[in-house]
């Protein structure tokens, strides 16, 4: 099988994996949503900074340095995941001893509903009684540490699978995982189970994940650990380590600054917002990026290849995610009462704003896999410390004026970001940030006009929300992709030509004249 047609069957598969699981994920973040308060996910986001950073200790890069090596051998693999396994332990240590600052720095020693506890006769067991009594957030942070720790156990089962494009076998583990942690969280939530119908939803879905990475997938580690192993790619996942802890920090900071200075009630309505613009940003994202990584890796010793490649990935990811994100901002009233209930409408307007991020995110993480996938780690490092400082002094500032301020900050730095990212995409393979930037103006120009269209429909409109949401949507994907199809856009052009006469009119990921 080709390389363009491993690539394409590799993203069908990989894209129904994180479109079932997330979209598994969603509903059932809808229904807990509708059974939880703002404050109970306002208090699980407050971790997400701490439970992020110890996670990347955990992997310190090996797992980016496994897919991007060729020459890996059953030596590598089983240094790295001793190596994972005594830091998840580690890790797991400390963050527990750390726990009781975590709630003091917070100030939300709040002690959870004793209702469930007292349905289970839990006082019956000494230690339970224990752990359930003391403040939740130091309880939380216990819990999130020991899945730190069941996590490590499935490294390389997961990087192997992704190396190999298996992402047929990802997709049954994660909607296996997906769905049975989604209803065991449902009955908790129904049960009075608060807060921990979400930290148990975790952990249940990583127990889950990893006993059917071990089933599914024949890898077992040799008793051997080797320190030349652990150096020689130490030299490239390292950078990547750094790098990763700089964009954890700035990607979670969020939580850091409204728990603190705001309430968990905010924090809620700001991660629910988040979460929300990020489903079909993740689902794309995600796709890209473990596909396009391995990819563009057996690729990288050939820059006019590789630059074809990333063209023809750019157009087709950003056809879809642009009229999706313009989209979700036009209709994120409707959508956020039909969905989750008029609680949540605080949330609307941040939803707005970050959807106008979530616009040119793809565009990252497309331009920093090919900047990794030539080996530059360490340049992708410098460039991360560049991009952080401005992140984070940005969001800093914005703290001063509110919450709504805070999702403008990101939408800034985003412009910044993207310029930074592809100047190096220029540099490299002569594609700069203006030569994509005109490659994408159609596809803008169009899905403007479709969300101009379609929001007249939210601001006259008498229909119930519902109603509403179901005619936005319609209108405007049927105006999209019309659009598309008159005005003869090559990524259309070629999807339509794949879904449609299939197999004699494969698009070549690396041909000329993209």
């Amino acid at each position: 099988m080709s390389l363009t047609q491993r690539s394409l069957t590799a993203v069908f598969w990989s894209g129904a994996d994180i479109f079932m699981r997330q979209g598994l994920q969603f509903f059932v973040s809808i229904l807990l949503a509708r059974l939880l308060s703002p404050e109970e996910f306002g208090l699980l986001a407050m971790l997400s900074l701490f439970t992020g950073i110890a996670g990347l200790f955990i992997d310190s890069g090996f797992s980016s340095a496994l897919i991007q090596r060729q020459d890996i051998t059953h030596k590598d693999e089983s240094t790295v995941f001793f190596f994972n396994l005594g830091t998840g332990l580690f890790v797991a240590m400390g963050l527990c001893l750390a726990a009781p600052l975590i709630d003091r720095f917070f100030e939300q020693s709040i002690i959870p509903d004793k209702t469930f506890m007292t349905t289970l006769n839990l006082y019956s067991v000494p230690w339970l009684a224990t752990f359930f009594e003391q403040p939740v957030l130091q309880s939380l942070t216990y819990v999130m540490a020991f899945n730190l720790f069941v996590c490590s156990f499935g490294s390389i089962q997961s990087v192997l699978m992704t190396k190999a494009l298996d992402f047929k076998t990802l997709m049954k583990i994660g909607v296996v995982a997906s769905l049975l942690s989604g209803l065991l969280a449902v009955v908790l939530a129904l049960k009075g189970f608060g807060v921990w119908s979400l930290a148990l939803q975790t952990l249940v879905s990583t127990l889950i994940t990893v006993t059917l990475q071990w089933l599914w997938h024949p890898w077992r580690p040799q008793w051997i650990f080797s320190f030349a192993s652990l150096r020689s790619l130490f030299r490239f996942g390292g950078f990547l380590l750094l790098s990763g802890l700089l964009d954890t920090l700035y990607t979670r900071i969020y939580s850091i600054i409204i728990g603190k200075l705001f309430s968990a009630r905010e924090l809620g309505f700001y991660t629910r917002a988040d979460n929300t613009q990020q489903l079909p940003v993740n689902v794309l994202t995600n796709v890209l990026h473990r596909v396009a990584f391995s990819v563009f890796s057996a690729a990288a010793a050939d820059k006019a290849q590789l630059a074809r490649g990333m063209r023809k990935v750019l157009l087709m990811i950003m056809l879809f995610n642009i009229p999706a994100m313009l989209g979700l901002m036009v209709v994120a009233e409707p959508l956020v009462i039909t969905l989750i209930g008029e609680k949540w409408l605080p949330s609307v307007p941040i939803l707005q704003v970050l959807c106008l991020s979530g616009v040119i995110w793809p565009l990252h993480v497309i331009n920093l896999n090919v900047l990794m996938a030539q080996g530059h780690s360490n340049l992708f490092f410098r460039i991360e410390i560049l991009k952080k400082t401005i992140c984070i002094v940005a969001i800093v500032v914005a703290s001063f004026h509110g919450i709504l301020a805070i999702a403008w900050s990101q939408v800034v730095v985003g412009i910044l970001c993207f310029m930074i990212n592809a100047h190096y995409t220029g540099v490299f393979l002569g594609y700069s940030a203006w030569k994509q930037t005109q490659d994408l103006l159609p596809y803008l120009a169009i899905s403007i006009l479709m969300a101009l269209s379609v929001w007249p429909i939210h601001i006259y409109s008498s229909l119930q929300p519902a109603a509403e949401l179901g005619v936005m949507i319609g209108l405007g994907a049927f105006i999209y992709l019309l659009a598309c199809r008159l005005f003869r856009l090559k990524a259309f052009n070629e999807l339509w030509a794949l879904l449609v006469v299939r197999e004699k009119s494969v698009p070549n990921l690396y041909a000329e004249n993209p």
